[in-house]
């Protein structure tokens, strides 16, 4: 741990992965600012991470620049110093084929994903060379490594976008005092994975779950790990990668792991809603 707290901002953050690294952090004895699309759900999350540690609570929409822009402002009013800025706000279409999802639901992933990262990046770049350095991430998920699947194009093409964004960058910037990474978690059963992977087929989506019981892991488990792995990285373009493809392999053959039912648990605890689901 670090000697003195680190100020990280984390967008979209009042539930899932991202809500999970703000807690790690705080536990770490960082400073946290924690966003969401509502004051009520920032309020929320403010409640449940304050007796942890130091945490600012700002709405923000991703897809608004001007949002964005505030938050950074925010971050620097009460801290003075942003350390690390992670793009982590995501959304997901429902699992349909791409003629049957409606195209609010395509605007608004395809914003949030892609447009919501180049804008947080935008400004968390200006203000970290201004201030003299600093760490951004990017967040990787399914498609972001070339992989396809039915009902998951948009989602899979932002995530493919936000990769090649992310390693494009670094090299733009690979003389400044600003690193450019990005953090992958694997399959952790949170409501954007459930809603995005979902089939309207039963049987696909058992299929489905088999896999995600057998590599998937926990919130709590993953976001320790990626929380001081963000910390400590010191180069530039790294990828921060939870769930290898050795450790993948390993997992189909080790019978503790295909018995396991994170997925099922999960999907059992989910109340179900509408329209486009995420961490945004």
């Amino acid at each position: 741990m670090s000697h003195s707290p680190q100020t990280i901002v984390i967008t979209g953050s009042t539930r899932g992965i991202g809500l999970g690294l703000a807690r790690e952090f705080l536990k770490m004895g960082h400073h946290a600012v924690v966003t969401g699309r509502s004051q009520a759900s920032v309020d929320h999350a403010v409640a449940e991470l304050a007796p942890l540690g130091e945490v600012l609570g700002q709405p923000c929409d991703v897809r608004s620049r001007a949002d964005l822009q505030r938050l950074w402002d925010a971050a620097i009013q009460r801290f003075g110093r942003v350390d690390i800025w992670i793009n982590n706000a995501a959304l997901a279409t429902n699992h349909n084929l791409l003629a049957d999802v409606p195209d609010e639901e395509i605007g608004a992933t395809v914003d949030t994903n892609l447009t919501g990262t180049v804008y947080g990046t935008q400004v968390a770049l200006q203000g970290m060379l201004a201030q003299g350095g600093g760490k951004i991430y990017t967040f990787e998920g399914f498609g972001s490594n070339g992989m396809t699947n039915p009902g998951l194009t948009i989602y899979g093409a932002t995530k493919r976008a936000v990769r090649y964004f992310t390693d494009s960058l670094a090299k733009e910037y690979a003389d400044s005092p600003v690193l450019i990474g990005s953090l992958s978690p694997g399959m952790v059963p949170t409501d954007l994975l459930i809603y995005s992977s979902r089939s309207q087929d039963p049987a696909q989506w058992e299929r489905s779950k088999r896999i995600m019981n057998t590599l998937g892991d926990k919130v709590e488990t993953v976001t320790p790990w990626l929380a001081e792995q963000a910390l400590a990285n010191d180069r530039n373009g790294a990828r921060i990668e939870w769930l290898t493809r050795g450790k993948a392999f390993v997992r189909f053959l080790v019978p503790k792991y295909r018995k396991r039912r994170l997925v099922d648990e999960y999907e059992a605890s989910l109340t179900e809603s509408i329209g486009p689901q995420g961490r945004a």
